[in-house]
């Protein structure tokens, strides 16, 4: 196999998904997981696969299937749902809906996502799926097909259940699928108060009040959860999904949950290698019409690592050459090789950027002559 340094070694280089390790960081929390919103890069993760009550944070999953029914133009944000006995009279925390009123939808979604109100939940269940229980259903297989692989919703929510269960991974998951698939939506967690009935009530999520970039998502908190929280900060183009649950105190999870974020945006950065289609290097053909054949990534290439890392990366280019022909433009042909210290090695793959017909025969004896002699062409 040959391998073919590139001449961008001093550039530092980031994959999509690539994990990236700082110094360590210690938590509270019995489940956390941070990462990168653009490249999918863990930066930290306790327990992020255990099963746990999600609390009030289930109704991240409640908004995205209203959120879908606004995007399908199924329902608006001016339909008026009917508040029913069920929903009046459900307990926790509440929007305070009077029974036998109707609610907009666009007050609805305040209710549930500033206020965490269980009652507003209950009414927009009811009317938009007939059921608490329709909707449930809906949920869980709406779930599934996001990428939500451990999660069971039970109720639209959050309300205790010994079935009701997410994982911090999946919360994350849902997170950036919110941000992603209703950018139109996604604002209103960014809100601070909203009053409903002459009762305002203020966001829960601490990270909002911070001047920090945070814009969402989501509080819990139940006996069996502790305090949790699915939070997400924007700041200089850069944007970090958080989740932490299990908490001890309002206090804590207000405490922890901007430390982690505040360590994320400062021992880590964002570094853009190529974009799509940017040839990387050229490689060597075997019998070609075209002595080399450019390579280049499919996608834009960026990795996240550690601020420390970058100025010892290494980049490159590994392949079996000289390539044989022909070659179909678009074929996968060499792998991209990032690696740093205390950073796992990254693999991209690398495709022709152009077609290269196979020589004829006189060319062949040709070329043959010529590499025997005097080597590959330079």
């Amino acid at each position: 196999m040959h391998r073919f340094p590139l001449s961008l070694l001093a550039i530092l280089v980031v994959v999509w998904g690539a994990a990236a390790q700082a110094e360590p960081i210690e938590t509270a929390a019995r489940q956390a997981l941070l990462l990168d919103y653009d490249t999918g890069a863990v930066l930290l993760e306790k327990n992020a696969d255990d099963l746990m009550p999600p609390s009030s944070m289930s109704k991240l999953m409640t908004t995205y299937m209203l959120f879908e029914r606004l995007k399908e133009g199924r329902v608006s944000l001016e339909d008026t749902m009917p508040v029913s006995e069920k929903a009046w009279r459900m307990g926790g925390s509440k929007m305070f809906v009077h029974i036998g009123a109707r609610v907009k939808m666009d007050d609805l979604l305040r209710g549930i996502i500033i206020q965490s109100g269980n009652d507003a939940c209950i009414v927009a269940a009811e009317g938009v799926a007939g059921s608490e229980e329709a909707l449930v259903a809906e949920m869980n297989k709406r779930a599934r097909e996001i990428g939500l692989t451990r999660s069971t919703f039970r109720n639209v929510t959050g309300w205790p259940d010994p079935q009701h269960m997410t994982t911090a991974r999946d919360l994350a998951t849902l997170a950036r699928r919110l941000i992603v698939d209703f950018p139109e939506y996604y604002r209103i967690y960014s809100e601070t108060e909203f009053t409903y009935g002459g009762i305002k009530q203020g966001n829960r999520n601490p990270l909002l009040y911070k001047n920090m970039g945070a814009d969402g998502l989501k509080t819990g908190h139940t006996e069996a959860a502790g305090y949790g929280l699915t939070g997400s900060a924007k700041r200089e183009g850069r944007r970090l999904i958080l989740v932490v649950n299990g908490l001890t105190s309002m206090k804590e999870r207000a405490e922890e949950t901007e430390r982690l974020m505040e360590w994320g945006f400062r021992e880590f950065g964002n570094y853009a290698l190529f974009k799509a289609g940017e040839t990387v290097i050229e490689a060597d053909t075997w019998l070609g019409a075209d002595p080399r054949v450019p390579l280049a990534v499919e996608r834009d290439v960026t990795v996240t690592m550690t601020r420390a890392a970058r100025a010892n990366m290494k980049v490159v280019a590994a392949f079996e050459g000289p390539l044989p022909t022909p070659i179909a433009k678009g074929t996968p042909v060499a792998v991209l090789v990032v690696s740093a210290p205390n950073t796992p090695e990254t693999r991209i793959s690398l495709v022709a950027a152009a077609n290269v017909e196979k020589l004829g025969f006189v060319g062949r004896i040709g070329a043959a002559v010529r590499h025997t002699f005097w080597g590959p062409e330079r």
